[in-house]
């Protein structure tokens, strides 16, 4: 062997090393800050009455916080209409939020379908986000879907962290995402800040939780670091 090849696998040997120890570290990083618990409930939160029904609920990869469609804090259809999904169906008494990556919602419906270019944008600050809204009947709880009892103030943190994360347009109207959906009870707008190996989808509902002072990791970007602490 030439001496060049021997300094072309050298640093082939050094590169590849250095990813799988980068893959390692954030692995490793991912699942310990996943069990701190963060309990940020307030004493005034604890002493106030629980008058809002609301989840978390998972599809086995992605976390949303489902709420109620209308409350006396908040009406969602004023702002994602029942007429923006499919179907249209107004029987659906709760509404489901998930915010990522665009280009994983839009272009990605399948993991077969994945290609590298979606994969790298998403992890390195390169695409755009969007929010997945979806319309349902009362979740059921289970290992993949957890019911929560919030006071008024936090449901109104959580409102405000939820609209916070849309990106309106100049009018200050939500931005349907026209022509896409999973299914007949789903919706996608735009939305606000950027999508990257440290801030993912199970991050911002991570987020989510710790604004409504709920039970939740102190940082995680897998869904199993939110449902640790509930199960």
């Amino acid at each position: 062997m030439t001496p060049v090849a021997r300094k072309i696998l050298k640093g082939a040997a050094w590169t590849g090393g250095g990813v799988l120890g980068a893959v390692a570290l954030y692995l490793v990083s991912a699942v310990g800050l996943s069990a701190v618990p963060v309990a940020a409930r307030s004493p005034a939160d604890a002493a106030s009455p629980d008058e809002v029904e609301a989840y978390i609920l998972s599809n086995g990869v992605h976390t949303d916080l489902v709420v109620p469609v209308r409350s006396s804090q908040m009406d969602w259809t004023q702002l994602i209409p029942y007429a923006d999904t499919p179907a249209a169906d107004t029987s659906m008494a709760f509404i489901g939020f998930g915010w990522g990556d665009k280009g994983f919602y839009l272009d990605t419906p399948t993991w077969a379908e994945l290609k590298p270019s979606t994969a790298v944008k998403a992890m390195f600050w390169l695409s755009t986000t969007a929010m997945h809204t979806t319309f349902h009947h009362r979740p059921v709880p289970g290992p993949d879907c957890v019911r929560l009892r919030l006071s008024r103030d936090e449901y109104a943190r959580l409102i405000q962290f939820i609209r916070g994360s849309f990106a309106p347009d100049a009018r200050g109207q939500m931005q349907h995402i026209a022509g896409h959906s999973y299914g007949q009870h789903d919706a996608f707008y735009e939305a606000r800040r950027t999508y990257n190996l440290f801030y993912t989808c199970n991050s911002w509902a991570n987020e989510g939780l710790k604004q409504a002072g709920q039970k939740a990791a102190l940082w995680t970007p897998f869904d199993f670091g939110i449902f640790w602490h509930y199960r």
